[in-house]
């Protein structure tokens, strides 16, 4: 079988590959990221790319104009080689995980929960899950040749008055060499179970006395994103974090495109090869960073959807999105780090999160967990907004949950210059309600190459607002401006002329884009509706919001609630977690008490299908409309609207 070369570019990478190979194939085995947000299917128009050298067989679709194929941009999901190419990756291809690891503007969030190690003390909420105990133990001679392990734990019960103890193999492994290593003072980790019943575990043993290091790794495994940190078991600081994009990004934006391709002939392992790879990056990149012993962390708490979560266990996720969405399992037992492929000591023990359905996953338990919500008098409703949107409503003596797919409208899909928010997207937006010319404001204050998601809701919002669109998202054609124009029959607004522009294109928001944002945003309100009606309860019942997750850090709230996607309620009652898959994660680390609450959290969550629950539909077409079909709901919005002026 004949070999073409593909050379990437910028990035330089070649690699060979057999000829009728697609270009996105090539760049997936090359590790080169191509947007693919349909996974491959060629509906999605995203993995736009430019062969510079070379020929290709097919690529060119309805997804690319003319002037694209005459520019030589092909759609490499569908371009297969036929020789040896140079292929470019166009600018909105490009991952930027900077914008990750950026604080957002005070002015978009509402206010922000702070976690307090001390107060978790002081609501008795702290059982140190992990010690380390130094000891000096008395050498072996002949009146006493215990085994040496056995000399350890004796010492252990006689210096620390430590019961019911075993040791793992590890430990067996290494002490004959620690011990001698230091005259036989050491120091040993020890893992309390999470119940008081159960053997305490030691985990690891150390030369001389590292009783003051003592470390966990906290791990966020998102859809789109992953979160570490280096947390400081004695002092419950956070010594180091970083996040990056999710390797499997190349194989699907969504949970359900993942899905699919791990169902193909080694998707499963390549998939989760992917996932820990990212996973690794992020590892050396804390680590060396919090400049820490690798002995001295014990154990990596994760937490992901339950799509994630199956795919790092290396367990097929098929059932999940097949009725009766039943996933593998709710529990998971502890696990070697390395078992799973990461670049961990052989003693770190991994501790993944519970899920509680198919889509109601561990991200969202470890949420709960961080919020606190299930110890709160007060009811309140969580909401974690991404490709799919979960919501908890509850508090103290009752929780129910429910997901629902929101779709990738709130991370850039689904619209024709969509993007992830990275340097280059447009993240804010006004108009000049007299001439209808725009103000906008990309991430980094560069030239735009795209929109994200909550550039998208603030467009939509104000369009809105000035009366621009009206409540089903379509243009008022009588307006007079050349931003306003036709394309393929779908009228679209130019936001950035191509000579403004990083992308050479100009950059529109068209009916389509809106529609499919309405979509989104109605499926998470219409599921925030139908949890509350099957609870017994209304909106006017909701004593508090928290928004989750890394989309909510970006939302404007008063946008957020102008389109339908929240509920109008006052801002100081709207509290903004952060990252709660992490900081449950933190907190699980950090204390026994949180991971013990957890199984009660799970028996006591009671999980709505969505799909067959019958109101669900009434509610979701009464929200595809600006904002919804009862502007009663949100009557600060409507009393803006009769109040402003029509254009002249």
């Amino acid at each position: 079988m004949s070999k073409s070369k593909i050379t990437f570019l910028p990035h330089g990478t070649s690699i060979e590959v057999a000829d009728g190979s697609t270009i996105i194939q090539a760049a997936l085995d090359a590790g080169v990221h191509i947007n693919a947000s349909c996974g491959g299917e060629g509906v999605c128009g995203k993995c736009r790319v430019r062969i510079e050298a070379g020929a290709v067989d097919g690529g060119v679709t309805e997804k690319l104009s003319a002037e694209d194929v005459r520019k030589g941009y092909r759609l490499a999901c569908q371009a297969m080689a036929t020789g040896d190419l140079e292929v470019r990756i166009p600018v909105e291809s490009a991952i930027d995980a900077g914008v990750l690891n950026l604080p957002a503007s005070p002015r978009r969030t509402a206010r922000i929960r702070e976690f307090d190690f001390e107060e978790l003390k002081d609501e008795g909420l702290f059982l140190a899950p992990v010690e380390k105990k130094c000891l000096q133990l008395p050498p072996p001679s002949p009146q006493d040749n215990l085994p040496d392990v056995s000399r350890l734990i004796g010492q252990l019960r006689l210096q620390h008055d430590e019961h019911r103890l075993e040791a793992d193999l590890s430990v067996i492994r290494k002490i004959p060499e620690v011990m001698r290593a230091a005259d036989f003072k050491v120091t040993a980790t020890l893992v309390r179970p999470v119940r008081e019943v159960g053997q305490t575990r030691i985990i690891n043993v150390q030369a001389g006395d590292t009783s003051g290091r003592s470390c966990a790794i906290a791990m966020d495994i998102g859809t789109t994103t992953i979160y570490g940190q280096v947390i400081d078991l004695i002092t419950g600081a956070v010594l180091a974090e970083h996040a990056e994009f999710n390797g499997q990004i190349s194989y699907g934006e969504d949970v359900i495109t993942r899905i699919v391709y791990a169902e193909k002939p080694g998707g499963l392992d390549r998939i989760q090869e992917a996932g820990v790879a990212t996973i690794n990056k992020i590892l050396g990149k804390i680590i060396q960073r919090a400049g820490v012993d690798p002995q001295d962390i014990s154990t990596i708490t994760l937490a992901g959807n339950t799509t994630m979560t199956q795919l790092l266990l290396k367990i097929n996720p098929r059932h999940i999105r097949r009725a009766p969405y039943v996933p593998a399992s709710s529990l998971y037992p502890p696990l070697k780090a390395r078992d799973l492929g990461m670049k961990l000591d052989d003693h770190v023990t991994a501790l993944v999160y519970p899920v509680v359905s198919s889509y109601v996953g561990g991200d969202i338990v470890a949420g709960v967990m961080g919020s606190g919500i299930y110890r709160s008098e007060e009811l309140t409703l969580f909401m974690d907004v991404g490709t799919n949107a979960e919501i908890v409503i509850g508090n103290k003596d009752w929780l129910a949950c429910a997901a629902c797919s929101a779709g990738p409208a709130f991370e850039g899909g689904g619209l024709q210059f969509g993007m992830r928010a990275a340097r280059g997207a447009i993240e804010d937006f006004s108009l000049n309600p007299k001439t209808l010319e725009p103000m906008i404001a990309t991430i980094g204050r560069v030239r735009p190459k795209g929109i994200c998601g909550s550039g998208l809701i603030n467009m939509v919002a104000v369009m809105f607002e000035v009366g621009l669109i009206d409540s089903s998202g379509k243009f008022d054609p009588g307006l007079k401006t050349p931003r306003l124009r036709q394309s393929g029959g779908v009228n679209e607004f130019v936001l950035a002329w191509k000579e403004e522009t990083q992308i050479d294109r100009d950059i529109t928001l068209s009916e389509i884009d809106i529609e499919n944002l309405i979509r989104a945003k109605g499926a998470i309100y219409s599921g925030c509706m139908t949890l509350l009606t099957e609870v017994g309860m209304g909106i006017q019942d909701i004593e508090r919001i928290v928004l989750a997750g890394g989309f909510g850090s970006f939302v404007d709230l008063d946008k957020a609630m102008t389109i339908g996607l929240l509920p109008e309620m006052d801002a100081d009652k709207v509290v903004y977690l952060g990252n709660g898959s992490l900081l449950g994660a933190r907190m699980s680390s950090l204390t026994n008490r949180i991971r013990r609450d957890v199984a009660d959290v799970i028996r006591k969550m009671t999980n709505f299908e969505l799909s067959d629950t019958a109101s669900f539909m009434d509610n979701y077409i009464a929200a595809l409309f600006l904002p919804h079909t009862d502007l009663n709901q949100f009557p600060r919005l409507k009393a803006r609207l009769e109040a402003r002026k029509p254009f002249k």
